[in-house]
Protein backbone atom coordinates (compact mmCIF):
# COMPACT_ATOMS: atom_id res chain seq x y z
CA UNK A 1 0.00 0.00 0.00
CA UNK A 2 2.84 2.40 0.81
CA UNK A 3 4.50 1.69 -2.53
CA UNK A 4 1.17 2.20 -4.36
CA UNK A 5 0.73 5.58 -2.66
CA UNK A 6 4.16 6.63 -3.91
CA UNK A 7 3.40 6.12 -7.61
CA UNK A 8 5.46 8.44 -9.79
CA UNK A 9 5.73 9.62 -13.38
CA UNK A 10 9.38 9.10 -14.26
CA UNK A 11 11.14 10.97 -17.04
CA UNK A 12 14.24 9.40 -18.63
CA UNK A 13 16.49 11.89 -20.40
CA UNK A 14 19.26 10.33 -22.50
CA UNK A 15 22.28 12.64 -22.46
CA UNK A 16 25.71 12.76 -24.13
CA UNK A 17 28.16 10.79 -22.00
CA UNK A 18 30.63 13.67 -21.97
CA UNK A 19 27.98 16.00 -20.53
CA UNK A 20 26.19 13.73 -18.07
CA UNK A 21 27.77 15.40 -15.03
CA UNK A 22 26.29 18.75 -16.05
CA UNK A 23 22.88 17.19 -16.76
CA UNK A 24 22.81 15.28 -13.48
CA UNK A 25 23.66 18.39 -11.46
CA UNK A 26 21.11 20.40 -13.44
CA UNK A 27 18.48 17.76 -12.63
CA UNK A 28 19.18 18.20 -8.93
CA UNK A 29 18.80 21.97 -9.22
CA UNK A 30 15.63 21.75 -11.33
CA UNK A 31 13.92 19.24 -9.04
CA UNK A 32 12.50 21.80 -6.59
CA UNK A 33 10.74 24.15 -9.02
CA UNK A 34 9.52 21.25 -11.18
CA UNK A 35 8.08 19.52 -8.12
CA UNK A 36 6.56 22.72 -6.72
CA UNK A 37 4.47 23.07 -9.86
CA UNK A 38 3.56 19.37 -9.99
CA UNK A 39 2.52 18.52 -6.40
CA UNK A 40 -0.43 16.13 -6.30
CA UNK A 41 -0.60 14.12 -3.04
CA UNK A 42 -1.56 16.18 0.04
CA UNK A 43 -3.44 13.38 1.84
CA UNK A 44 -2.46 9.98 3.19
CA UNK A 45 -4.76 7.76 5.25
CA UNK A 46 -7.20 10.65 5.78
CA UNK A 47 -4.50 13.00 7.07
CA UNK A 48 -3.51 16.29 5.47
CA UNK A 49 0.28 16.22 5.21
CA UNK A 50 2.78 17.63 2.69
CA UNK A 51 1.73 19.00 -0.71
CA UNK A 52 3.68 16.07 -2.16
CA UNK A 53 3.48 13.49 0.62
CA UNK A 54 4.85 10.92 -1.83
CA UNK A 55 8.36 12.22 -1.17
CA UNK A 56 8.69 11.50 2.58
CA UNK A 57 6.44 8.45 2.23
CA UNK A 58 8.73 6.68 -0.22
CA UNK A 59 11.81 7.67 1.77
CA UNK A 60 10.30 6.08 4.89
CA UNK A 61 8.68 3.08 3.18
CA UNK A 62 12.04 1.50 2.34
CA UNK A 63 14.08 3.01 5.18
CA UNK A 64 16.79 0.61 6.38
CA UNK A 65 18.62 2.95 8.74
CA UNK A 66 17.81 4.66 12.04
CA UNK A 67 15.86 7.90 11.68
CA UNK A 68 18.86 9.92 12.90
CA UNK A 69 21.24 8.44 10.29
CA UNK A 70 22.77 10.59 7.57
CA UNK A 71 19.89 11.12 5.09
CA UNK A 72 22.33 10.67 2.20
CA UNK A 73 22.87 7.05 3.33
CA UNK A 74 19.21 6.09 2.99
CA UNK A 75 18.17 4.01 0.00
CA UNK A 76 15.78 6.79 -1.04
CA UNK A 77 17.29 10.26 -0.82
CA UNK A 78 18.05 13.46 -2.67
CA UNK A 79 21.67 12.37 -2.84
CA UNK A 80 24.99 13.24 -1.25
CA UNK A 81 26.21 16.10 -3.45
CA UNK A 82 26.91 17.33 -6.94
CA UNK A 83 29.19 15.39 -9.24
CA UNK A 84 32.49 17.09 -9.99
CA UNK A 85 34.16 15.60 -13.05
CA UNK A 86 32.89 12.13 -14.03
CA UNK A 87 29.75 10.01 -13.74
CA UNK A 88 31.96 7.32 -12.13
CA UNK A 89 31.76 9.35 -8.90
CA UNK A 90 28.08 8.47 -8.59
CA UNK A 91 28.57 4.72 -8.89
CA UNK A 92 31.61 4.73 -6.60
CA UNK A 93 29.51 6.57 -4.02
CA UNK A 94 26.89 3.82 -4.35
CA UNK A 95 29.54 1.20 -3.69
CA UNK A 96 30.90 3.06 -0.66
CA UNK A 97 27.58 3.90 1.00
CA UNK A 98 25.31 0.92 0.32
CA UNK A 99 25.76 -2.79 0.96
CA UNK A 100 24.75 -5.13 -1.82
CA UNK A 101 21.13 -6.27 -1.39
CA UNK A 102 21.05 -8.80 -4.24
CA UNK A 103 24.28 -10.89 -4.23
CA UNK A 104 23.71 -12.27 -7.73
CA UNK A 105 26.69 -13.26 -9.84
CA UNK A 106 26.42 -12.50 -13.56
CA UNK A 107 28.66 -14.12 -16.15
CA UNK A 108 27.96 -11.51 -18.83
CA UNK A 109 30.82 -9.49 -20.36
CA UNK A 110 32.19 -6.75 -18.11
CA UNK A 111 31.20 -4.07 -20.59
CA UNK A 112 27.54 -4.92 -19.96
CA UNK A 113 27.92 -3.45 -16.43
CA UNK A 114 25.49 -6.04 -15.04
CA UNK A 115 26.58 -5.78 -11.40
CA UNK A 116 26.73 -1.98 -11.48
CA UNK A 117 23.25 -1.78 -12.98
CA UNK A 118 21.79 -4.29 -10.53
CA UNK A 119 23.25 -2.48 -7.51
CA UNK A 120 22.12 0.90 -8.83
CA UNK A 121 18.62 -0.54 -9.19
CA UNK A 122 18.39 -0.98 -5.41
CA UNK A 123 19.17 2.68 -4.63
CA UNK A 124 16.34 5.09 -5.39
CA UNK A 125 17.72 8.60 -5.38
CA UNK A 126 15.22 11.13 -6.71
CA UNK A 127 17.54 11.70 -9.67
CA UNK A 128 19.45 8.64 -10.78
CA UNK A 129 21.95 8.15 -13.63
CA UNK A 130 21.36 4.88 -15.49
CA UNK A 131 23.60 2.96 -17.85
CA UNK A 132 21.63 1.43 -20.68
CA UNK A 133 22.00 0.14 -24.23
CA UNK A 134 20.47 1.13 -27.54
CA UNK A 135 18.85 -1.48 -29.77
CA UNK A 136 22.15 -1.97 -31.58
CA UNK A 137 24.04 -2.54 -28.31
CA UNK A 138 25.60 0.91 -28.08
CA UNK A 139 25.86 1.95 -24.42
CA UNK A 140 24.32 5.21 -23.23
CA UNK A 141 23.73 7.20 -20.05
CA UNK A 142 20.36 8.65 -19.16
CA UNK A 143 19.08 10.60 -16.17
CA UNK A 144 16.05 9.10 -14.47
CA UNK A 145 14.02 11.94 -12.94
CA UNK A 146 11.85 10.31 -10.26
CA UNK A 147 10.48 13.52 -8.73
CA UNK A 148 7.12 13.95 -10.46
CA UNK A 149 3.87 12.35 -9.30
CA UNK A 150 1.46 10.54 -11.59
CA UNK A 151 -1.46 12.79 -12.53
CA UNK A 152 -3.60 14.77 -12.33
CA UNK A 153 -4.22 14.50 -16.11
CA UNK A 154 -2.30 13.36 -19.15
CA UNK A 155 -1.83 16.91 -20.43
CA UNK A 156 -0.53 18.00 -17.02
CA UNK A 157 1.98 15.15 -16.94
CA UNK A 158 3.26 15.89 -20.44
CA UNK A 159 3.56 19.57 -19.55
CA UNK A 160 5.53 18.66 -16.42
CA UNK A 161 7.86 16.49 -18.51
CA UNK A 162 8.33 19.38 -20.95
CA UNK A 163 9.20 21.71 -18.06
CA UNK A 164 11.78 19.28 -16.69
CA UNK A 165 13.35 18.59 -20.09
CA UNK A 166 13.54 22.23 -21.10
CA UNK A 167 14.77 23.51 -17.76
CA UNK A 168 17.47 20.86 -17.37
CA UNK A 169 18.67 21.38 -20.94
CA UNK A 170 18.90 25.14 -20.43
CA UNK A 171 20.71 24.80 -17.09
CA UNK A 172 23.13 22.12 -18.30
CA UNK A 173 24.20 24.11 -21.35
CA UNK A 174 24.78 27.49 -19.71
CA UNK A 175 28.33 28.84 -20.11
CA UNK A 176 28.81 28.82 -16.34
CA UNK A 177 27.65 25.70 -14.51
CA UNK A 178 24.69 26.73 -12.31
CA UNK A 179 25.84 24.44 -9.49
CA UNK A 180 28.63 26.94 -8.87
CA UNK A 181 25.97 29.46 -7.83
CA UNK A 182 23.69 27.19 -5.79
CA UNK A 183 25.40 25.08 -3.09
CA UNK A 184 24.13 21.52 -2.85
CA UNK A 185 22.63 21.96 0.67
CA UNK A 186 20.44 24.76 -0.70
CA UNK A 187 19.34 22.65 -3.68
CA UNK A 188 18.39 19.87 -1.26
CA UNK A 189 16.57 22.29 1.07
CA UNK A 190 14.68 23.65 -1.94
CA UNK A 191 13.53 20.15 -2.87
CA UNK A 192 12.00 19.38 0.51
CA UNK A 193 10.48 22.86 0.76
CA UNK A 194 8.79 22.28 -2.60
CA UNK A 195 7.48 18.89 -1.46
CA UNK A 196 6.12 20.39 1.74
CA UNK A 197 4.64 23.65 0.44
CA UNK A 198 4.23 23.32 -3.33
CA UNK A 199 3.86 26.66 -5.08
CA UNK A 200 3.89 28.41 -1.71
CA UNK A 201 7.48 27.28 -1.08
CA UNK A 202 10.29 29.79 -0.71
CA UNK A 203 13.29 28.76 -2.79
CA UNK A 204 16.93 29.76 -2.94
CA UNK A 205 18.02 30.52 -6.49
CA UNK A 206 21.58 31.33 -7.48
CA UNK A 207 22.61 34.75 -6.16
CA UNK A 208 19.04 35.97 -5.67
CA UNK A 209 17.41 36.30 -2.26
CA UNK A 210 14.95 33.59 -1.25
CA UNK A 211 12.01 33.79 -3.67
CA UNK A 212 8.48 32.40 -3.84
CA UNK A 213 8.20 29.42 -6.18
CA UNK A 214 5.37 30.98 -8.21
CA UNK A 215 7.28 34.21 -8.79
CA UNK A 216 10.47 32.34 -9.67
CA UNK A 217 8.71 30.08 -12.15
CA UNK A 218 6.72 32.83 -13.83
CA UNK A 219 9.49 35.39 -14.15
CA UNK A 220 12.57 33.26 -14.74
CA UNK A 221 12.23 29.51 -15.00
CA UNK A 222 9.35 29.04 -17.45
CA UNK A 223 11.03 31.35 -20.00
CA UNK A 224 14.34 29.54 -19.39
CA UNK A 225 12.70 26.15 -19.95
CA UNK A 226 11.08 27.38 -23.17
CA UNK A 227 14.53 28.37 -24.38
CA UNK A 228 15.83 24.91 -23.49
CA UNK A 229 13.14 23.17 -25.56
CA UNK A 230 13.72 25.48 -28.51
CA UNK A 231 17.41 24.55 -28.44
CA UNK A 232 16.30 20.94 -28.91
CA UNK A 233 14.27 21.91 -32.00
CA UNK A 234 10.97 20.98 -30.37
CA UNK A 235 8.08 22.15 -32.54
CA UNK A 236 6.93 25.60 -31.43
CA UNK A 237 3.27 24.58 -31.39
CA UNK A 238 4.05 21.82 -28.90
CA UNK A 239 6.04 24.19 -26.70
CA UNK A 240 3.17 26.68 -26.66
CA UNK A 241 0.62 23.97 -25.91
CA UNK A 242 2.41 22.67 -22.85
CA UNK A 243 3.65 26.00 -21.56
CA UNK A 244 0.17 27.50 -21.80
CA UNK A 245 -0.86 24.78 -19.35
CA UNK A 246 2.12 25.43 -17.05
CA UNK A 247 1.66 29.20 -17.10
CA UNK A 248 -2.05 28.92 -16.33
CA UNK A 249 -1.32 26.57 -13.43
CA UNK A 250 1.21 29.02 -12.00
CA UNK A 251 -1.20 31.96 -12.31
CA UNK A 252 -4.15 30.09 -10.79
CA UNK A 253 -2.11 28.28 -8.15
CA UNK A 254 -4.31 25.24 -8.73
CA UNK A 255 -2.00 22.23 -8.68
CA UNK A 256 -3.38 18.76 -8.13
CA UNK A 257 -2.66 19.10 -4.42
CA UNK A 258 -4.33 22.52 -4.22
CA UNK A 259 -7.44 21.18 -5.98
CA UNK A 260 -7.74 18.25 -3.57
CA UNK A 261 -7.39 20.49 -0.55
CA UNK A 262 -9.97 22.95 -1.89
CA UNK A 263 -12.37 20.11 -2.71
CA UNK A 264 -12.25 18.76 0.84
CA UNK A 265 -12.71 22.23 2.29
CA UNK A 266 -15.94 22.55 0.29
CA UNK A 267 -17.27 19.00 0.53
CA UNK A 268 -15.58 17.56 3.61
CA UNK A 269 -13.14 14.68 3.74
CA UNK A 270 -15.22 12.23 1.77
CA UNK A 271 -12.34 10.65 -0.11
CA UNK A 272 -14.53 8.30 -2.14
CA UNK A 273 -16.41 11.33 -3.47
CA UNK A 274 -13.12 13.16 -4.04
CA UNK A 275 -11.68 10.21 -5.99
CA UNK A 276 -14.82 9.96 -8.14
CA UNK A 277 -14.67 13.68 -8.96
CA UNK A 278 -10.94 13.47 -9.65
CA UNK A 279 -11.48 10.56 -12.03
CA UNK A 280 -14.31 12.36 -13.84
CA UNK A 281 -12.17 15.45 -14.43
CA UNK A 282 -9.20 13.30 -15.44
CA UNK A 283 -11.29 11.49 -18.04
CA UNK A 284 -12.43 14.83 -19.45
CA UNK A 285 -8.83 15.53 -20.51
CA UNK A 286 -8.88 19.01 -18.98
CA UNK A 287 -5.73 20.23 -17.21
CA UNK A 288 -6.07 20.58 -13.45
CA UNK A 289 -6.10 24.39 -13.45
CA UNK A 290 -9.48 24.17 -15.25
CA UNK A 291 -11.09 21.74 -12.79
CA UNK A 292 -14.07 22.97 -10.81
CA UNK A 293 -15.48 21.78 -7.50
Amino acid sequence: MLEAAATSFQVHLQVPAAECVRYYNASLIASAPVLALGVNSPFLFNRLLWQETRIPLFEQAVAMLPSDADPANRRVSFGSGYLQEQIDEYFLDNLRRYPVLLPIVHDTPLDMFAHLRLHNGTIWRWNRPLVGFDDDGTPHVRIEHRVLPAGPSLIDMLANAALYTGLVTALATQPVAPETGLPFPKARANFYAAARYGLEARLHWMQSPETGARELLEQELLPLARHGLRSLDIHEADIERYFDVLSARVRSGQTGAAWQRAYTERHGRDFLRLSAAYLEYQRSGAPVHEWGM
